[in-house]
Order: C-alpha cells, then sequence, then structure tokens
C-alpha cells in the first residue's frame, strides 16, 4: 500500500493538489497560501503524506519544536491532520499513514508523536479513539475540554503551554 502515497516536497509541490483544500468546486485562495506555507515549512521537517489521487487521504506532521501548535515538549512530532474521506475510509489507508508516521518518528528518534484532541469530538480534529488504538494516551487537557494526546517512546511527555491553561494570548506591541 505504501507505493500508493506520496510525500510533498519542495520540487513536486506546485503539481499536486492539496487534498485538505479539493472540496471546494472553485479555486480557493488558500490553496496558493498554504503551497507558500507548506514550502517554508518542508524546510524544517514538516512532513504531508498524501495518496496519489485526487482524494482527501492524507496525514501531516511537523516536529513539534516548529510546529504551529502550544504545546511544550522536545524531540516530539506533532500530528496536525490525518483525514480519510469518503469511499477511501474503512480500506486501510488511515492505519498505513499512521503507521508510516509512527515509524518515521522512530528511525529518526524521536521521543514520540504526539496530537489534539477533546473530550467530546469536534469535526475538525483527528478522531482521537483511532489514535488510541496506537496507544496514544491523554497527557494533558485545558477546563476547556481540550487533550493533549501522545505517544511516548521514552516515557516523556509533552504538555499544554501555560496560556492554553490560562486560555491567555500575550498582547504584541
Amino acid at each position: 500500500m505504501d507505493t500508493d502515497f506520496i510525500n510533498l516536497t519542495p520540487e513536486n509541490l506546485s503539481g499536486e493538489h492539496l487534498c485538505c483544500i479539493i472540496r471546494s468546486k472553485k479555486i480557493h485562495p488558500g490553496i496558493e497560501a498554504k503551497r507558500q506555507w507548506l514550502a517554508s515549512r518542508l524546510t524544517e521537517g514538516h512532513v504531508f503524506r498524501k495518496l496519489n489521487a485526487k482524494a482527501t487521504v492524507f496525514i501531516e506532521y511537523a516536529p513539534l519544536e516548529t510546529a504551529w501548535v502550544p504545546i511544550i515538549g522536545d524531540n516530539y512530532y506533532y500530528v496536525y491532520c490525518l483525514w480519510v474521506l469518503g469511499d477511501y475510509k474503512g480500506k486501510g489507508y488511515a492505519k498505513s499513514l499512521m503507521e508510516y508516521c509512527l515509524a518515521d518518528a522512530k528511525a529518526k528518534g524521536k521521543s514520540g508523536v504526539c496530537m489534539l484532541g477533546a473530550q467530546k469530538q469536534k469535526a475538525w480534529l483527528s478522531d482521537q479513539s483511532f489514535a488510541k488504538k496506537f496507544g496514544f494516551e491523554v497527557v494533558d487537557t485545558t477546563d476547556t475540554g481540550y487533550e493533549l494526546l501522545a505517544l511516548s517512546f521514552d516515557g516523556t511527555k509533552p504538555q499544554f503551554s501555560p496560556s492554553v491553561k490560562n486560555q491567555a494570548l500575550r498582547a504584541k506591541g
């Protein structure tokens, strides 16, 4: 099944569809913005692995140190999104994508992999019950119902930053 997938690279990024935005029938202004953002992130170790088809089947993850999330931890990968939609569900694609991410993390000596969840599943979050089948567990929570799930390879655990716990934003000035 791995031959069905490709990783986006600086070389192929401009020619590949971005499966998280293809649901729009019209050209979406976010497509080019996402391409530009990805071009910068790929050099930081960001991974966007997708089915080599015009489909919504992909995983997107990055080193936690460069991820755009308020989570503190060392040497982890952060899963932004794991999404399989439509006729592709139930065929093992999500399992293959998660296994790829976990194998990549282990091969690179990462401490583990983490992702955002919630006490009540939200449509825009990856299914945390699926992640729990791989051994992910809740390692931190917020008062507003968000959960940080992690699969640790070495016993360390990431955590939400204090600003998430306090629901506070720093003013820039």
